[in-house]
């Protein structure tokens, strides 16, 4: 909630020029960029450390995004111990497809869990650079955003008690159902689109069957294949949105994957014991602007992409940069256009990575929608990537976040 005066009764207030709301890979960069400025900033978490350490999540990060981190001194960890993807294949009508991007482009992806990213940026953020954070606060409040004096009110995990901070700006980093989403001015707006599909995200127990992200397209429905250790693989399998994981037995799901992922040329899968299954409901938001008075939005709080396109994370990050790097230069300089700019810089990469988004929706989703025209419309497409050079190129640039927007 929001409101124009800090709660009445708070008996501790605190002063810090930032407050960030949420310790995920958004709210942890900008809060390294500013502590690398020297400048003071508070880190409020519901969650413990403990579990934001291990919570799973995605991991593609595009080369750009790792190296704006190696730029900040945050990719230490990361380049030692990240797999470096330079390919990816597609499967279809029986037959597997290699799409090199690197050849294409001299780019690849990194694969890097989320929750080791996070480890590595709380530990550089609390433990070396000796920023402020706080775990497991309750009824997060935020006051006078429109006004020069803004607070944050939290209630402490430890005394019980609530806090008041006062700050300049406040960073609204804490996701989809945080309360930096619920304080939105009626003139805001949020643009959605609802895909009409479910995927089942699993974790098993299974070493990768392939050397590299293998996309399964066929009429029973989409299947992903992504390593995410050399013991454990993610996969994916579309299904219909709010299915009940539990429809879902052991046995079914290896039966569908090694239907839709299978190629007359490969193996089965390896399959072992399925550690995680829960069903995700394909949808996209985005909420313009991202900046309102003293709030700034980054990450999944100003716009979610489904894990359709492996974007997330990496607009996170391209958010953390351009906000840690404006905030810096006001708070030190009295600089102001990479505030005002903000929501512009961001939203650009954002629209773009949405579109090509809903693009590769079609081509995962069509042969399995039912819809003759759209399953042969889709076969097309993926005929053409793979015969047309300059469909390939503008793929990979796409598929790379390498495209001019942003």
């Amino acid at each position: 909630m929001t409101d124009s005066s800090p709660h009445p009764n708070s008996p501790s207030e605190q002063r810090f020029p930032v407050v960030i709301v949420g310790a995920g890979p958004a709210g942890l960069t900008i809060g390294n960029i500013l502590r690398a400025a020297s400048v003071d900033c508070l880190v409020l978490e519901v969650e413990t450390r403990e579990f934001i350490e291990q919570r799973p999540r995605a991991g593609v990060l595009e080369e750009w995004a790792v190296r704006g981190l190696e730029q900040r001194g945050l990719a230490d960890t990361l380049l030692e111990r990240a797999q470096r993807h330079t390919e990816c294949e597609f499967r279809f009508e029986k037959a597997r497809h290699r799409f090199s991007y690197l050849e294409l482009t001299g780019h690849h992806h990194f694969v890097y869990p989320q929750p080791l990213l996070v480890t590595d940026l709380v530990r550089e953020y609390a433990d070396v650079r000796g920023g402020a954070i706080r775990f497991g606060v309750r009824d997060v409040q935020l006051h006078g955003l429109d006004s020069d004096r803004p607070a944050v009110s939290y209630v402490d995990a430890e005394s019980g008690q609530r806090q008041l901070v006062h700050c300049e700006f406040v960073a609204g980093c804490d996701g989809a159902r945080g309360v930096t989403r619920t304080v939105l001015p009626q003139h805001a707006r949020t643009a959605r689109h609802d895909y009409g599909v479910g995927w089942l995200a699993l974790l098993a127990e299974a070493p990768p069957s392939s050397d590299c992200v293998v996309f399964g397209i066929h009429p029973n429905g989409f299947a992903g294949h992504m390593a995410r250790s050399p013991e454990v693989t993610r996969y994916y399998l579309e299904c219909p949105p709010g299915d009940d994981p539990e429809n879902w037995s052991h046995d079914r799901v290896w039966a569908e994957l090694q239907e839709r992922l299978g190629a007359a040329d490969r193996p089965p899968l390896t399959e072992g014991r399925l550690i995680e299954k829960r069903v995700l409901d394909m949808h996209n938001y985005v909420v313009e602007p991202m900046a309102f008075g003293r709030l700034f939005l980054a990450g999944d709080a100003a716009h979610l992409t489904a894990p359709i396109a492996a974007k997330g994370m990496n607009l996170a990050l391209h958010d953390a940069f351009l906000l840690g790097d404006g905030l810096v230069a006001f708070l030190t300089k009295g600089e102001q256009s990479g505030l005002t700019g903000y929501s512009d810089a961001c939203l650009g990469r954002v629209w773009d990575y949405q579109e090509f988004s809903q693009w590769l929706s079609e081509v995962y989703h069509g042969t399995s929608s039912g819809d003759a025209y759209r399953a042969g419309t889709t076969l097309a497409r993926l005929r053409r990537l793979f015969r047309s050079p300059a469909a390939a190129a503008a793929f990979a640039e796409q598929y790379l976040g390498k495209s001019p927007a942003g």
